[in-house]
């Protein structure tokens, strides 16, 4: 039998993929326990200003997005941070910069740190690697960053993808052989992100097949996704990163 006309490569998703940042959604392990147990702590941290840092796909957006919710905090741009942004602020308030670590014009940032310390306000900052070692061109800033306390994530285990597989299906209700979790975790790159889109797409691609969520269902979706980050193999998670 042929394949349909949309190839698995081509076939767009017939439905928005909406992420949860819940905190019950969130799945701890011990990648994360650290920096889940300081988003947990606020208001009771060391200090005004806090960061949590770790790989793209260890869980970062989803904690910062659970103390956003929590702080009822307003989230700032990271990338086109301004003087406006930070001379808009208001004393007392809470503030979310996910992705601080790649700013590139530090002056802002320097002023936005100074602002929540003299203001009795809160800042939340994300970044791949701790604040201490992003590179910066504004030496007080540097020494603002030195001093700020938080906790790394790290990429999440095999034994943790199991478990945030286990509650995606579960979520979506959907029925999968007993083989499945074991097929998909040494194959599948180590990024929440990716299982929830990878879940997503088995559903879809069942739905389009009309049958139950199966090991052929899995290798399919894991080439499309695959197909989507050149140089990548499902067969190779090595080479995932």
């Amino acid at each position: 039998m042929s394949e349909p006309a949309q190839s698995a490569r081509q076939m767009p998703f017939a439905f928005e993929l909406k992420r949860s940042t819940s905190r019950e959604d969130f799945v701890p392990g011990l990648a994360n326990d650290a920096a889940l147990a300081f988003i947990d702590a606020w208001p009771n941290w060391r200090a005004r200003v806090g960061a949590i840092w770790g790989p793209r796909g260890s869980g970062k957006t989803h904690l910062s997005q659970i103390w956003r919710n929590a702080a009822r905090a307003i989230e700032l741009p990271a990338a086109a941070l301004t003087m406006e942004h930070v001379s808009e602020l208001k004393a007392g308030c809470a503030v979310l910069v996910d992705g601080a670590g790649d700013v590139s014009n530090g002056a802002p940032l320097f002023h936005l740190i100074n602002f929540i310390n003299n203001s009795q306000s809160w800042l939340l900052l994300t970044g791949e690697q701790a604040p201490q070692r992003w590179p910066t061109s504004v030496p007080d800033l540097h020494s603002r960053l030195t001093a700020v306390t938080g906790a790394a994530l790290d990429l999440p285990d095999e034994a943790l993808m199991a478990r945030v597989l286990l509650k995606l299906f579960g979520d979506r209700q959907l029925k999968y052989p007993e083989a499945l979790i074991d097929y998909l975790v040494p194959r599948l790159r180590r990024s929440f992100a990716d299982a929830e889109k990878l879940v997503a797409l088995m559903d879809y691609l069942a739905l389009e097949k009309k049958r139950s969520v199966s090991i052929e269902t899995a290798a399919r979706a894991l080439r499309q996704i695959d197909d989507e980050r050149p140089g990548l193999s499902a067969d190779n998670p090595d080479s995932m990163g």
